[in-house]
């Protein structure tokens, strides 16, 4: 499991003081990008590979509110791997009370031709120790 922190700031908010829905998923791929990045610092992930892995799933169930100014942990886990696909579980915690959950469906493509491939081993094998 990978661990990103994440502060709401009242630009994701309604007038209520309350996360926008559409916000979560700014959160996602922040979460996302600090999780690929603890995998290596050798690759740039959305520039130096020949592949690229577009988001072709999303989703999120709000649990608890979640308000500006709150400071939110977000547990990452590789939830399925196949392939050519991973799907990433995201669950939201203000201290320790569970809040929001999202998940992405990521597959690998080929940049030229975007065509499906398969992940490539070194990555397919980091994927595998987050796996929950």
């Amino acid at each position: 499991m990978f661990t990103s922190n994440i502060k709401v700031y009242f630009y994701d908010a309604d007038p209520a003081g309350i996360i926008f829905y559409a916000s979560i998923f700014k959160y996602v791929h922040a979460a996302y990008e600090d999780f690929l990045r603890s995998l290596s610092t050798k690759r740039n992930f959305f520039f130096d590979q020949d592949y690229i892995l577009p988001i072709m799933h999303a989703e999120a169930d709000f649990v608890r509110p979640i308000k500006v100014g709150d400071e939110l942990k977000v547990e990452v886990v590789v939830s399925m791997l196949k392939k050519s696909s991973f799907e990433i579980t995201y669950r939201f915690y203000r201290g320790k009370e569970f809040t929001a959950m999202a998940k992405t469906v990521h597959v690998c493509v080929y940049k030229e031709k975007f065509e499906k491939i398969e992940l490539p081993q070194d990555f397919y094998e980091q994927l595998t120790h987050h796996l929950d």
